[in-house]
């Protein structure tokens, strides 16, 4: 028998049962879906992260305090409390390398309520040195930053986020006005211009006070959990990166032992995250595989139970000269459609849920490409041939192996 026509009779007998068919195709449509959804979210994902990294700046050098391998993060990020990296350390890296240099703060973070009159919020404090604008290349859209005097000493002065601004505020002029922070009035110097969500924090809704003051008013405290160092243009950003590693490790004292400090450019942060999301993918592919191992099993009960509803028919076949081989084929040909429909079908709703996925996040203001990789596309594919011919050779081979004599007394 024609391979065309064992696919026309395989068809046939797929749409006699209509309902089946598709209860039958349900799993692979789900686990061929997942797998794309999986694949196109995890490419928006790395270029949501490239976004929120580029945004801050592609010739920054970041310090944090703790040990790490170069793959990894250090323990600071977890939200363990390390204390080597100190204010002094960043002044002495600026007179050190000034050449390279161009500007230099820490960081520290905290957060309080923060209330002008009736309006009160909960948001983030960011305590920076005066010359955070220069290294995060921000503009103040109304009245001014706070000086390198200022921040010296510990001015109660504060920059506002400007949805800060306008959810304390209310549209009015916040220059000149006093707010608390906590317990501490502080007076408004300034609004930052908009600059959304960078580095997965909205930078519109925090407070900007002098490093100082944050550290020893509001927080209690003598160290940094961050430095970020603006590497002037002309100078490779690697070999900048590895002179402030030798100078960090003059100043704290460290000859052959351990690093207490991670030294992270954009690059290498980049790469890390997107380690992360493409094991997370993996991960998460593996579960939409198991989703198609349960597709391959109900495939293959579908497949027995049409050879015993069909004994009679394949004993008739066989009576008449079709071969063990024609009866094999058809019943895998069966097989295999029904999963290659199903991963084309779920190709086309892994799409959709995706498209839709990336459209919800644009619409928050997030920087995320829609993206449907050719490797899911194919990968879908072949997984569905795989188990199309994985499950359905054994109901189609016990087909084949009926006695024609045995089949045609069946009913």
């Amino acid at each position: 028998m024609q391979i065309a026509q064992i696919t026309k009779n395989s068809w046939r007998a797929l749409l006699a049962n209509k309902s089946r068919s598709f209860l039958t195709m349900l799993g692979i449509i789900i686990g061929i879906a997942a797998v794309i959804v999986i694949f196109s979210v995890g490419k928006g994902a790395e270029s949501l992260i490239y976004s929120q990294f580029t945004s801050i700046g592609t010739n920054l050098i970041a310090i944090l305090p703790g040990a790490s391998d170069d793959n990894g993060p250090p323990a600071s990020v977890f939200g363990i409390t390390i204390t080597t990296l100190k204010n002094k350390d960043i002044d002495s890296l600026q007179r050190i390398l000034s050449d390279q240099i161009m500007a230099a703060s820490g960081y520290v973070r905290g957060q309080s309520s923060v209330v002008f009159g009736s309006n009160s919020i909960d948001a983030p404090f960011l305590g920076v040195s005066d010359q955070y604008v220069v290294v995060e290349d921000v503009k103040v859209k109304q009245g001014r930053f706070f000086t390198a005097a200022e921040e010296e000493g510990l001015a109660k002065v504060a920059v506002l986020g400007s949805q800060v601004a306008v959810e304390l505020f209310d549209g009015r002029d916040p220059i000149g006005k006093k707010i608390k922070i906590g317990k501490h009035n502080f007076t408004v110097i300034g609004v930052l211009a908009d600059r959304g969500v960078a580095g997965f924090v909205n930078q519109d809704r925090q407070v900007i006070v002098p490093l100082s003051t944050a550290q020893k008013i509001l927080l209690g405290i003598d160290y940094l959990t961050l430095a970020r160092l603006r590497v002037r243009d002309g100078y490779d950003l690697q070999a900048t990166a590895e002179q402030v590693r030798q100078v960090l490790r003059e100043l704290h004292n460290i000859n052959d032992g351990e690093d207490d400090f991670s030294i992270r450019n954009l690059e290498q942060a980049r790469q890390v995250l997107g380690q992360l999301t493409g094991a997370l993918s993996l991960f998460l592919a593996a579960i939409g595989a198991i989703a198609l191992l349960v597709g391959g099993i109900g495939i293959m009960n579908i497949m027995l139970a049409a050879v015993n509803e069909r004994t009679y028919e394949i004993g008739l076949r066989k009576a008449v000269g079709a071969r063990r081989r024609d009866i094999t084929l058809q019943f895998l040909l069966e097989s295999i459609l029904l999963t290659l429909l199903g991963g084309v079908i779920g190709i086309v709703v892994g799409a959709i849920v995706a498209a839709i996925a990336a459209f919800i996040a644009k619409l928050n203001g997030l920087s995320w490409q829609f993206s449907l990789p050719l490797l899911s596309i194919l990968l879908s594919v072949g997984m569905a041939f795989v188990i199309g011919v994985a499950f359905g050779y054994y109901p189609a081979r016990k087909a084949a192996e009926l006695n024609p004599i045995d089949a045609l007394r069946y009913e």
